[in-house]
């Protein structure tokens, strides 16, 4: 089990490019004679001039700054003649307003949850399978299943978007300062969720009039992810997967909020947004992202994903965001360029550095992650790459069949879980309304 992703070394000659610019060159012949007039080394080509162009650029979820920071400079270096406008993703101007008011963007950072709902809906799609055989692209430097979710998401065989960094691991984050506080030994890589719920006993109590919880979690992620690859909506049928395979699920979380102490937030947001940051919970489980920054005086660590007895030992995750072509697009071939130098070795191991897990399978990326980052230094990052193997993603829907996009799934899910940890309803009845919900959905598609 103590084994850390056994990735293949792909960083090739990509990365090592010298340039025979401003060397002396000679001729195939042998020497050039002394007597012999000044030649034009056949290597050196005339430029081929580009005429200007403006890219734009829609980030779902990012903001400006960000794009700045870890695209602009490479991508004005790599391409002088392009312009890249960037579009916020501000009031007023998400994905469905800007094709209304005929403003679509260029490139679209998408992801499988929104794929739907924000892409495909909108007729934006471009199958970058053209582009991938034209510009001799090598899709096996991606970690594998990013590359064939998005394939199996769209539902058509097409490849609608390009993976770039970072993904999220699912991790067991606890308070140092708590465990120290009360005595208890720390969490360990490789814990079973039995183990877990021991500790979550200890953990929860109520001390000098304040309450402390053992344990929290963000059990969206923790459904969507889990590690036996089950899906919400059936890949075949109408309806809920399996019922009786989620019910296990639900029961093995439903227990920590049932401990004296541990009773969970009021809303979903602040439990998985809020609720460690307060300061009184021992652990919590979420995904690994620098977008869930840990308040500086939470003296924290991580160990990995623990799970159940009889489940897969292997990673849970969600997959990264996705860059996207336009359909309307008039400059698709520089559109897919820009969309593959931000996925470049090059700008994902200046990335890694920075703390964000890359989507190419190489390991001296992956060994470089966080090297500058003074706060990660002393924190458990093999937690990140514990288990040898990724867990399956769960199986889309069937091509042909109608779908409900994964962001309206995973969240009727996950209210459908907080309903039942709030005791409104039991496992049964919270499953089957579950199964109407996704029905309800299904008519709606239909209807369209």
């Amino acid at each position: 089990m103590n084994k850390k992703i056994g990735l293949p070394l792909l960083l090739g000659a990509a990365m090592l490019g010298a340039s025979a610019c401003g060397q002396s060159q000679t001729p195939a012949g042998g020497p050039q004679s002394p007597q012999a007039p000044s030649q034009t080394p056949a290597t050196q080509t005339p430029e081929v001039k580009k005429d200007p162009i403006t890219l734009t650029v829609f980030g779902l979820g990012v903001p400006e700054q960000e794009f700045n920071d870890r695209f602009r400079t490479a991508l004005e270096k790599k391409f002088p003649y392009i312009t890249f406008k960037y579009i916020p993703p501000d009031k007023g101007n998400s994905l469905p307003e800007l094709v209304a008011r005929g403003e679509t963007p260029d490139l679209i950072r998408t992801d499988v949850p929104n794929l739907k709902n924000n892409y495909l809906d909108l007729k934006l799609g471009t199958d970058l399978n053209e582009y991938v055989q034209k510009f001799k692209v090598d899709l096996t430097r991606f970690n594998a299943p990013f590359i064939q979710e998005m394939i199996d998401a769209g539902q058509t065989g097409a490849l609608y978007g390009i993976p770039y960094s970072p993904y999220f691991p699912m991790v067991l984050t606890y308070n140092k300062d708590l465990f120290d506080q009360f005595g208890v030994a720390y969490p360990k890589d490789g814990m079973t969720f039995d183990e877990v719920y021991d500790l979550a006993q200890k953990m929860s109590r109520a001390e000098g009039g304040k309450v402390y919880r053992g344990f929290s979690a963000n059990i969206m992620a923790m459904l969507r992810d889990n590690t036996f690859g089950y899906p919400i909506l059936d890949p075949n049928a109408d309806g809920l997967y399996d019922p009786e395979k989620w019910k296990p699920l639900f029961n093995n979380f439903k227990r920590f909020y049932e401990l004296p102490n541990n009773t969970i937030e009021v809303t979903r947001p602040a439990e998985i947004n809020d609720a460690f940051k307060k300061g009184n919970v021992a652990m919590q489980i979420n995904q690994y992202s620098q977008y869930l920054p840990i308040p500086p005086e939470i003296n924290w660590d991580i160990v990995s994903y623990p799970t159940l007895k009889d489940a897969p030992q292997k990673m849970a995750w969600r997959g990264p965001a996705y860059w996207s072509v336009s359909a309307t697009s008039k400059h698709k071939d520089e559109a897919f360029q820009v969309i593959m130098e931000i996925a470049s070795d090059e700008v994902q191991l200046a990335d890694a550095k920075k703390g964000l897990l890359p989507t190419v399978a190489s390991k001296s990326i992956r060994d470089a992650f966080g090297q500058e980052r003074p706060d990660l230094k002393s924190k458990n990052s093999k937690a990140l790459f514990y288990y040898s193997e990724w867990a399956p993603y769960s199986p889309k829907r069937k091509a042909g069949l109608a779908n409900v996009a994964t962001v309206v799934q995973q969240d009727a899910m996950a209210q459908t879980f907080h309903d039942v940890a709030t005791n409104k309803v039991d496992v049964n009845t919270g499953l089957r309304q579950l199964d109407e919900k996704l029905k309800a959905e299904l008519a709606k598609e239909k209807s369209k």
